[in-house]
């Protein structure tokens, strides 16, 4: 929730606001920068029209101490700009670091609204380079061009119009730049995603497309994205490399061909040779800042895209307001005529759905697939908001703690249980930075899970790779289990809990379950055996969204059954009857 009205936009101009001083640094810089330029014409003017004239030693030593002086000013000033550079971007990156990451995480909500994630880093990096290159001094060298073609008009006319031809046909080349490249590197964007989304997926799902011998025809579709991403990227290099080179050339041939017209008027007696030599290096220098427009467009034209892709993703993945800490609740769940659309979906997958659920109590939610169990699942922990009615703990409804808060107080073990690189005790620790041992160890005590990692290598310490691929299944289920357990929740949501666990883990985790019924905390868990409910006084039975039944678990499964048992002999007599 955001309580400013701040759009994704917003966010970005406001950081770069905060860094004016330093962007006026750099424009202060550049100022001296472009005068101390004016050194070398106006020392090859002088060298020229006074030194070779006057064959005077002294005159030139004079000269080139103080040019040494002040190319000596100039190259320090140039530095100093580029540091200043480098760290506006960095700010700009560190502020904006964890925002997008955060957002980056909501991978369901953001990929069902059509919008990728696997370029929201990238997009902040684009920004980022091109706010630390020497792309960021074109923005101030440019205004300096008029200035330059100023002087050289103050030598001739006739060369002053030339430079200013020129200065045009690099301007509209810059123009026909952007335009022309524009949809070329859109193209190789999209192709390069998809590419890029493609390969994670397949590095994820390895075991399975080993184990269904699908390993050629999955290489076929890869490499299909591939070679349309490469042919994408080969046709926006030589269309930006076509307009690079082309303004480069044309720069070059412009002085020569401004050293061609001054020649000409020299031989009219109507400039000096100083100022046909200094109206080269000038107009050189005039149009720098065009030509590096050109070369830089690459970079710029990414850090634009990446700038509207972030400002979108920001938009749409408001930054949570600051909210007052509430205490540790009780483990008093309430859902109150919940509905849940799923996020870019238009039909509610749970519909109107209400029940209580208090400290102390277990309740089993069972039900055909596709029946709501998961939507319910993510509701209790927050990853899915409600279209429609409430969900409490405690009284307070599950937004007034926010995402980390209620984290602090809910514990989740979801069907396909992922572990990260790192070890167990990280892993249990929910990642973070210095686990507790002591919490670590009860966790894991409280899941019964303490012995089996007891019997692992290196214990607690055994690093485990990306996907926790060194352990099997029940394992990994058990660790996960410890990891919903981590700091003490209130409110723990289990879906399907036991399908990977053997006896052992079975037994281990309806221990786990009375436990924490014993010290008055709550359960939810989705199941499709029976073995799973053991230990729930309460059944919920979902169907198509909806509650088909709720109350004390025998007496549920009871009516269930009776009701079952009459639907199938009503269907057996009324066939024999036909």
């Amino acid at each position: 929730m955001r309580s400013s009205g701040k759009t994704g936009v917003d966010e970005l101009r406001a950081v770069l606001k905060s860094s004016a001083a330093g962007f006026l640094a750099i424009g202060l810089f550049s100022f001296f920068v472009n005068l101390l330029v004016l050194t070398g014409p106006l020392f090859m003017l002088q060298i020229y029209d006074r030194v070779l004239a006057s064959r005077s030693e002294a005159t030139l030593v004079a000269l080139t101490g103080l040019i040494i002086g002040l190319y000596l000013i100039m190259g320090v000033l140039d530095h100093i700009r580029s540091r200043v550079a480098a760290r506006i971007g960095a700010r700009f990156q560190a502020r904006f670091d964890k925002r997008v990451f955060n957002a980056v995480l909501d991978r369901t909500a953001l990929h069902a609204q059509g919008i990728s994630t696997v370029t929201g880093m990238r997009d902040l990096d684009a920004i980022q380079k091109v706010l630390s290159s020497p792309a960021v001094f074109t923005v101030f060298d440019i205004p300096w061009t008029p200035f330059f073609i100023f002087i050289i008009f103050t030598f001739h006319p006739w060369m002053g119009v030339l430079g200013l031809a020129g200065g045009l046909i690099l301007v509209a080349l810059t123009w026909l730049n952007q335009n022309g490249t524009k949809e070329d590197q859109e193209r190789a964007m999209i192709a390069g995603r998809q590419s890029d989304e493609m390969t994670q997926t397949l590095q994820k799902e390895s075991d399975t497309v080993r184990a269904l011998g699908m390993r050629r025809a999955v290489a076929s579709r890869w490499q299909l994205l591939r070679d349309k991403a490469l042919e994408a990227n080969i046709r926006y290099s030589d269309s930006n490399g076509f307009y690079s080179i082309t303004s480069k050339t044309f720069r070059v041939f412009l002085q020569s061909a401004i050293l061609a017209l001054g020649a000409w008027l020299v031989l009219k007696n109507e400039i000096t040779a100083g100022a046909m030599i200094a109206s080269s290096i000038i107009i050189g220098r005039a149009l720098a800042p065009i030509e590096g427009a050109i070369g830089h467009w690459a970079l710029i034209q990414r850090a634009m895209q990446g700038w509207r892709q972030l400002s979108d993703l920001l938009s749409r993945v408001p930054e949570e307001d600051a909210r007052t800490a509430l205490p540790k609740p009780r483990a008093l769940v309430e859902v109150e005529q919940v509905t849940v659309v799923p996020p870019g979906e238009k039909v509610a997958t749970v519909r109107m759905l209400s029940f209580e659920l208090k400290p102390g109590q277990a309740l089993g939610v069972i039900g055909q697939s596709a029946s709501g169990k998961s939507t319910l699942a993510r509701i209790l922990t927050g990853i899915w908001p409600p279209a429609g009615g409430k969900v409490r703990l405690d009284g307070a409804s599950l937004e007034q703690y926010g995402t980390d808060g209620l984290a602090d107080h809910v514990g989740y073990l979801p069907q396909d249980v992922v572990l990260f690189e790192g070890t167990i005790a990280e892993n249990i620790a929910r990642m973070t930075l210095e686990p507790d041992p002591v919490k670590v160890v009860e966790a894991a005590k409280k899941a019964g899970a303490h012995d089996m990692i007891l019997r692992l290598p290196e214990g607690y310490d055994t690093r485990l790779p990306a996907m926790g691929g060194r352990l099997s299944g029940g394992q990994k289920q058990r660790v996960g289990l410890a990891r919903a357990l981590y700091g003490d929740p209130v409110l723990l949501v289990l879906d399907e809990p036991n399908s990977n666990l053997d006896a052992e883990g079975s037994m281990a985790l309806n221990q786990a379950i009375r436990n924490m019924k014993t010290e008055g905390k709550s359960i939810v868990i989705m199941a499709h055996r029976p073995a799973a409910i053991e230990e729930c006084e309460l059944i919920l039975i979902m169907e198509n969204g909806q509650r088909l039944a709720f109350g004390p678990r025998d007496d549920v499964l009871r009516a269930h059954l009776r009701n079952h048992t009459q639907v199938v002999a009503g269907t057996g007599a009324g066939s024999s009857n036909k």
